[in-house]
């Protein structure tokens, strides 16, 4: 690959307890809505903080961004890259970055939780979404260009079909990330860290057993370690325990339940595995502040 594209590249190091998590830049709250798709503008959210982004980490969003223009300063997992030519930078979930952006910056930034990508990835090299790379546009400046300007425009209203367009959309640049990454595959990857191979395990056991409440414990067996071991690592990459995970997918899956399906309080705790409506409805208040129904009325 070209990196001549490149006019700065250099290592840093962050202490770990000192990097924040956030949802998406400087939000700390729950993720806003039932969606599982965030698209801005760079400019939207970067103006708002002296074009600068302070080192952060999701715990459970991947991130990409598209540079079209300006420069841009992509700091991922202690490497920084300076950006004058078109670009996507792939930041996975759990990777520490910042970046920093010349006021004439254009592009956008793509949040996907992490259930969408697993969805959306099933297909596709396992590292693919997984591995933070910076990618030149090159030649696929236009394709990238209109495809963008789709997934940004079916993001801003609510049309029939939108939730399956914007997937659809959102497979397509996946794929084309996909192929580069397989390009890129015969090169040494860089080093793993240990602790974050084991919460990816875990996140994606999640996915597949929420429902069935599964205890920490078995989770932790699963992975191959402790559950208390298994809680440190929640908490030092994803700034909150596993329980703490494992609740938070339950609550995303019944907000999604109760704003996109005409499914019932009652049928939404059966469809979650909950033994009973009530201990479901005492579980989402005590999680989001309010009931489920008064929740489906204020959406």
């Amino acid at each position: 690959m070209d990196f001549s594209w490149f006019l700065e590249a250099r290592v840093l190091k962050h202490p770990e307890a000192a990097v924040p998590v956030f949802k998406l830049y400087g939000e700390t709250a729950a993720w806003p809505t039932p969606d599982l798709i965030h698209c801005e503008s760079i400019p939207e959210r970067s103006r708002l903080h002296e074009w600068e982004i302070k080192p952060h980490r999701h715990g459970d969003l991947v991130q990409v961004l598209y540079v079209q223009g300006g420069q841009a300063e992509l700091e991922v997992e202690g490497r920084s890259n300076l950006v004058a030519m078109p670009a996507l930078q792939v930041v996975p979930a759990l990777s520490v970055h910042g970046f920093r952006f010349s006021r004439d910056i254009q592009g956008y930034v793509l949040s996907l939780a992490q259930p969408l990508v697993e969805q959306l990835c099933s297909t596709l090299d396992s590292q693919v979404m997984k591995t933070p790379v910076c990618y030149a546009a090159g030649d696929e400046v236009p394709q990238l260009d209109a495809l963008f300007a789709s997934i940004v425009q079916e993001y801003g209203r609510q049309a029939p079909g939108r939730d399956l367009m914007l997937q659809a959309l959102i497979s397509v640049l996946l794929v084309s990330i996909s192929r580069r990454w397989l390009a890129l595959s015969s090169q040494e990857s860089p080093a793993r860290d240990r602790g974050r191979e084991h919460v990816e395990a875990f996140t994606k056991l999640l996915e597949a057993h929420f429902r069935a409440h599964w205890p920490i414990e078995r989770y932790a067996a699963a992975v191959g370690i402790s559950a208390a071991h298994l809680n440190a690592l929640c908490r030092r990459l994803a700034g909150q325990s596993a329980l703490q995970m494992v609740n938070q997918r339950l609550v995303l899956e019944a907000k999604r339940c109760l704003v996109y399906t005409v499914m019932t309080v009652n049928q939404v705790s059966d469809s979650l595995g909950f033994s009973e409506p009530a201990y479901f409805s005492r579980f989402f208040k005590r999680e989001t502040g309010v009931a489920p129904k008064a929740f489906r009325i204020q959406r």
